[in-house]
């Protein structure tokens, strides 16, 4: 093979590499990875299967990203922009000013109806309706900056809550700049409470995360845990068991983004340790934390380790207990998107079909508005012997 464009995305990464003279480990560190992280790359032991990965190899290499992909391997094409993203990003670029004085008589009475109305969208996020979710946000957005405004102090844990799920939402689709913009809202909102910064925390590391800051995502996670630990280890409140805990699994994950093994596994043990503590079934500040949970982090984190066969043991294991069921659609969709990466990455098509399929049943809009659910739709789509049931779902979404 004497052109690079024919060889496969890994080896094309390593010929890359040497023509900008780049040892190893140079290229390891401007990318914020593991000098093993890039072997296993190169030697095609690991898969490039998220575009923003291969938009930042690209960049550290200094050529199109197209050209890393070669002819052989374009992007899937990424859904439309979601309609109703901009009138979001128009809701965050509007300031309500507090002038220190109640705006209306009736604005305690408007605080408690907003706040049911944050608790709605939390609960339909969590179902995985996204869309719907995405036509009340502006309004919710807008609603709640009043409340702020309006000085009584009611309203700031509502206006955390209410950017969270604007965070949260917005990586689900892709939009990863937007949701840095709304988590950062988040820790401002939270300043002076340490269970909110906490808790805006957990979104501020998937921002940080799904934007390729591995480590920026490590460092915010780990610093907002250790300030809500526990002092006896074998105390604290369930809810700030579940956010530290929490914390511990998005430190995790950002270590094993790293290829950082040691620390994947020492804070995931950490963190299976607290959740025994929390038990199976409880949702505290939106975590939906448990033993259930972490034991699927450590399926996402062994895919990322590039260990895909582990990634399935868990994911089979874990998917077989009753508490997989009580975990919210969204979280159970998501895990099954990831689920259907380590399938692929195992080599079994038929598996990833399986699982799509199923996460297509549970939460459609996880599948047809999210970005990632589509770009592993369509690899699993060209295999030759993927079933036909992906070709059909594949085909209905225009995914190719």
């Amino acid at each position: 093979m004497n052109s690079p464009e024919l060889l496969p995305v890994g080896r094309r990464v390593a010929y890359w590499r040497t023509r900008r003279k780049l040892s190893q480990q140079v290229f390891a560190d401007r990318l914020g990875k593991s000098k093993s992280w890039v072997d296993k790359v190169e030697r095609g032991v690991r898969s490039l299967d998220k575009v923003s990965t291969l938009r930042e190899i690209a960049a550290a290499l200094r050529i199109d990203t197209a050209v890393l992909l070669g002819r052989d391997a374009q992007p899937a094409a990424m859904a439309g922009q979601v309609e109703g993203v901009e009138r979001i990003r128009e809701a965050l670029s509007a300031y309500e000013m507090a002038f220190g004085q109640p705006l209306t008589q009736p604005s305690v009475p408007a605080a408690d109806r907003v706040g049911r109305d944050v608790e709605h969208a939390w609960v339909t996020f969590q179902h995985a309706r996204y869309p719907q979710v995405i036509a009340v946000l502006p309004r919710l957005l807008a609603s709640v900056q009043r409340v702020v405004a309006d000085g009584s102090g009611w309203g700031r844990p509502l206006l955390v809550e209410a950017y969270r799920l604007t965070a949260s939402l917005l990586v689900k689709l892709g939009e990863v700049e937007l949701g840095w913009l709304a988590a950062d809202r988040a820790m401002t909102a939270a300043t002076g409470d340490p269970v909110s910064v906490a808790a805006a925390a957990v979104q501020l590391g998937q921002v940080f995360r799904a934007s390729g800051r591995a480590r920026a995502a490590q460092s915010a996670a780990l610093t907002a845990a250790y300030r809500i630990a526990p002092l006896d280890p074998c105390g604290g409140s369930p809810g700030a068991l579940s956010l530290c805990g929490t914390l511990l699994v998005q430190a995790a994950l950002a270590a094993a983004r790293r290829g950082d093994d040691r620390a994947t596994a020492e804070l995931l043990d950490e963190a299976a340790g607290m959740a025994a503590r929390v038990g199976e079934g409880h949702d505290h500040h939106r975590t939906a934390f448990g033993p259930t949970a972490v034991d699927l982090a450590r399926a996402a984190a062994a895919l990322d380790l590039g260990d895909a066969s582990e990634a399935v043991a868990w994911h089979e294991k874990t998917t077989r207990r009753d508490a997989w069921r009580w975990l919210p659609l969204e979280h159970r969709a998501a895990h099954l998107v990831d689920a259907a990466r380590a399938y692929v990455q195992a080599d079994d098509p038929v598996g990833a079909g399986r699982v799509l399929v199923e996460a297509d049943r549970l939460a459609p809009a996880e599948v047809r508005h999210r970005p990632a659910a589509r770009e592993v739709l369509a690899q699993v789509a060209r295999d030759r012997n993927a079933p036909a049931t992906i070709i059909r779902l594949a085909a209905a979404l225009g995914v190719s």
